[in-house]
């Protein structure tokens, strides 16, 4: 199959922030006396922030607590941590610099945030490679709703079909085949248990061989 772009996802896809965000929830947790649970995290992976927040105000019945007070709070925490360890996911780069030598068009479609994400990308100097970046900011429904992926599909002027998603969760990887794009899930540590429904090939990595074989 030739494929005419590709999408990716950002966090625990092209960086290990997934990761990050574990550290961040079990800070904010050990500061209220409650245990952090692998059940609870994979309710919030893949979700826009605000609706993650809720999940887990809601799953603790955290009262007079709103998802706004608690994103501060998080960002506090993970910009500190994003200064020490954030990387690139391994097999990354080198994958960008492949399919930019198939001359193919390139987009994120993350549920984080605009100014985040941006962050991210100028560390290592790749928000230029990008064709556009589609954020939580872009978008009326988040993962696991197809929306980002049909609005990305529209930019790109392809049919979702025609179009490659890397996706490292559950949430995201949902999206993404719901959107009928051809979708290759690709999960960390933080995701090897969920379930990929759809999903053509579940990656070891982004430098997984079969990946290279798709692209040709």
């Amino acid at each position: 199959m030739t494929f005419r772009a590709v999408v990716f996802d950002l966090d625990g896809t092209m960086f290990n922030t997934e990761q990050l965000y574990v550290q961040v929830l079990e800070e904010m947790l050990r500061r209220r006396g409650l245990p952090f649970e692998w059940a609870l995290l994979n309710e919030m992976m893949g979700r826009p922030g605000m609706i993650s927040l809720q999940i887990m105000i809601d799953w603790h019945k955290l009262e007079n607590t709103t998802p706004h007070q608690l994103y501060d709070e998080s960002d506090s925490i993970f910009y500190g941590i994003l200064e020490r360890e954030l990387a690139p996911m391994p097999g990354t780069l080198e994958l960008l610099s492949t399919i930019e030598a198939k001359s193919l068009p390139k987009a994120i479609a993350t549920s984080s945030r605009r100014k985040v994400v941006h962050h991210m990308l100028d560390r290592f100097e790749l928000r230029p490679r990008f064709q556009f970046i589609l954020t939580s900011e872009d978008v009326q429904q988040g993962k696991p709703n197809p929306e980002i992926y049909l609005s990305a599909a529209s930019k790109l002027g392809f049919a979702p079909a025609e179009i490659l998603v890397f996706e490292d969760s559950a949430n995201g990887c949902a999206a993404a085949v719901a959107a009928g794009m051809h979708t290759i899930a690709v999960p960390g540590d933080h995701s090897r248990h969920h379930e990929f429904g759809g999903a053509k090939m579940i990656a070891q990595s982004l430098a997984d061989p079969r990946i290279y074989e798709l692209l040709g």
